[in-house]
């Protein structure tokens, strides 16, 4: 599943296309790519046609499109394949192809804005955007913690509420009500950083081991940025269909026997909730 890089590389190759453009029409083929906007495809080709773009914003792993008038706003949530593509307007469909979007920008001019989505898990919506805090986000979003990107994210809050916790730390890493955008490739990559193996209790961490995990975390989803994100296979491309290199930057996720990086110890793969966990056994021993 894309994860916070890949989704802000896609928010950061629309933004420049799409904001300030109108949408001129909307064309649904798929109506499984609504399963979020549940009063069905007229209505939401009814809300978009004629709206402005006012931004382009992302919260964990969600992005949205405010619309003029600040009520609403198309919200994307990319599921396990979904991908935002921006196309030329006559540009032939692309392969699964849920919905179209045609957009007028007084810069770019005419332009697509494709949603492709294999495994049909992925979503748009026209969604009301509703305060929390100085900010206005998605009523779908409203529940999504701020990640460790974002400049309003609490460190000294995240720390303490890791430390009331029997979860394991990894399990804490995925919870996006705590802290978002953190999937299973980058809580690896992040455990393995700061040494700490993926099933120490929360409860069990001292307040420096986590504010160390917090740094790695940090560290990881920047250096994956540079990268425009992880991509293993053509599902995971930025908007104009271009894959990410951080995968060949990976020192432990999917490299199960291989040796670490840090050690030359053999790297483990354990079953996970119904994932995997990827770890050095010497390195990221469980305290």
């Amino acid at each position: 599943m894309p994860e916070l890089p890949e989704v802000e590389v896609v928010r950061a190759g629309l933004a420049p296309a799409v904001i300030g453009a109108t949408i001129i029409s909307a064309s649904v083929l798929d109506e499984r790519a609504l399963t979020r906007h549940p009063a069905g495809a007229a209505d939401f080709v009814a809300r978009l046609e004629g709206a402005l773009v006012a931004g382009a914003s992302r919260r964990g792993k969600f992005l949205w499109l405010p619309l003029s008038g600040g009520a609403a706003a198309l919200t994307a949530h990319l599921g396990m394949s979904g991908q935002l593509l921006l196309r030329n307007p006559d540009a032939p469909s692309e392969r699964h192809e849920r919905i179209r979007l045609g957009i007028q920008h007084p810069r770019h001019g005419e332009l697509a804005i494709v949603f492709a989505d294999q495994r049909t898990f992925g979503s748009l919506a026209v969604d009301a955007l509703v305060a929390d805090g100085a900010d206005l986000v998605p009523s779908q979003v409203e529940h999504i913690a701020r990640d460790p990107l974002d400049p309003a994210f609490d460190d000294v809050t995240f720390i303490a509420a890791v430390r009331r916790r029997a979860s394991a730390i990894k399990r804490i890493l995925l919870d996006q009500t705590l802290i978002s955008g953190v999937g299973n490739i980058y809580a690896d990559e992040s455990l393995w950083a700061a040494r700490i193996h993926p099933e120490s209790l929360g409860r069990a961490l001292s307040a420096q081991a986590v504010r160390r995990l917090l740094s790695e975390v940090r560290l990881v989803l920047e250096k994956a940025l540079a990268e425009g994100g992880t991509s293993f296979d053509a599902q995971y491309v930025n908007v104009n269909g271009q894959a990410g290199y951080f995968s060949r930057q990976l020192r432990v996720y999917g490299l199960e026997g291989r040796p670490c990086a840090r050690c030359g110890s053999p790297i483990a793969r354990e079953r996970f909730m119904n994932r995997s966990s990827h770890f050095c056994l010497v390195c990221q021993r469980k305290r």
